[in-house]
């Protein structure tokens, strides 16, 4: 997709974050650069002897620089360890460069408790909203959906719901490209009268909005073209994204268990060993590689602890996409319009008039 006009970015990358330590990132963050010449900087938080080890082209390259840091957030860390006792961990010296404005963007495979509320409390939150959330793109055989929120928040309001309604659209937009996404809230039947207090609040509030909103969505409508943004709370979010993964993964091993178990169907799955390619590579989560926290400011993008090096790169690329087209001031203008049409009198989040 061309980018509407070139903003230079200068990217932070938490480079211990990661399961396979810091070679398989900083090997997706030189590919990223490689490829994406928007990046003015290629900043790289963490121990530096390590960074240098990983990879000797570190060093040649004039468009990256070291940011020392002598501690590791683990996945067993607390929010609180990033915020108060490992103020010197790669994702802390990370997250700082964003706010100090030495970064526009920040990367972590690290603690995704740790990184929210790392990014929340010294990025602070866009205008108007009280609860950012992790959007992740899900390909299906004939579009990809955004997911938000992912996990971020278990617990929300209607107000929230709505927020995430309009950040999801609008990453939907710009970044991936979909003209009027078709937005959706995730409930256990299409009627309006169906889900709880919450979903019901909440599908009060989208049909007020200049959204497209096609109403409630089931589980049974995400993975059949139905919807282009599927809107709900980080409990159920976190929980349907880890369905579909996990199912994702058994269906392939199922697949590959029943191809080999005669010689005939070997030869059957051999002949047809391109199409189970080509749905390897639609189905790959390593294409998106990461997943923006929208709501907070600056840019911040999630990846898997287990990242590949080709999960990274497009993590990174993601990142630049999210900064090119200002996705943050457009969901600032869209969440103002929004509560404007909802008759709320301040710019602030709560509970709309009736």
């Amino acid at each position: 997709m061309a980018w509407p006009r070139l903003f230079i970015m200068r990217l932070a990358l938490d480079v211990m974050g990661g399961d396979h330590g810091p070679g398989v990132v900083v090997a997706g963050a030189l590919a990223a650069l490689e490829s994406t010449p928007a990046i003015r900087e290629l900043i790289l938080v963490g121990n530096e002897a390590e960074i240098r080890s990983a990879s000797p082209e570190v060093a040649r390259r004039d468009r990256v620089r070291i940011v020392p840091a002598s501690e590791v957030v683990s996945m067993e860390d607390g929010p609180m360890e990033v915020l108060r006792r490992k103020k010197d961990s790669s994702m802390a010296r990370a997250i700082e460069l964003v706010s100090s404005d030495q970064a526009d963007a920040v990367l972590s495979c690290g603690n995704t408790g740790c990184l929210l509320a790392a990014s929340t409390i010294k990025l602070g939150r866009l205008e108007g909203l009280d609860r950012p959330g992790i959007a992740t793109v899900i390909p299906t055989p004939e579009n990809e959906f955004v997911l938000i929120d992912a996990g971020a928040n278990v617990e929300a309001k209607p107000i929230h719901l709505v927020h995430h309604a309009i950040m999801g659209a609008v990453y939907s937009e710009e970044v991936l490209g979909y003209s009027k996404p078709r937005v959706g809230l995730l409930c256990n039947g299409t009627e309006e009268s169906k889900g709880n207090s919450l979903t019901q609040e909440a599908h009060r509030l989208c049909r007020q909005l200049d959204l497209n909103f096609i109403g409630n969505v089931e589980g049974h409508d995400l993975f059949a073209g139905k919807v282009d943004v599927v809107v709900t709370d980080g409990f159920v979010g976190n929980i349907t994204l880890k369905t579909a993964e996990s199912l994702a993964t058994g269906m392939f091993r199922l697949i590959k268990r029943e191809l080999m178990a005669t010689p005939m169907r070997r030869i059957g799955a051999w002949l047809a060993r391109g199409a189970f390619r080509a749905v390897r590579a639609r189905m790959d989560p390593d294409m998106y590689g990461s997943a923006p926290l929208l709501g907070v400011r600056g840019v911040v993008f999630k990846a898997h602890g287990s990242a590949s090096q080709r999960a990274v790169a497009n993590g990174i690329r993601l990142a630049t996409e999210t900064f090119q087209h200002r996705v943050n001031e457009v969901i600032e203008r869209k969440v103002a319009a929004a509560h404007q049409r909802l008759g709320m009198t301040d710019s602030g989040p709560g509970t709309p008039p009736s």
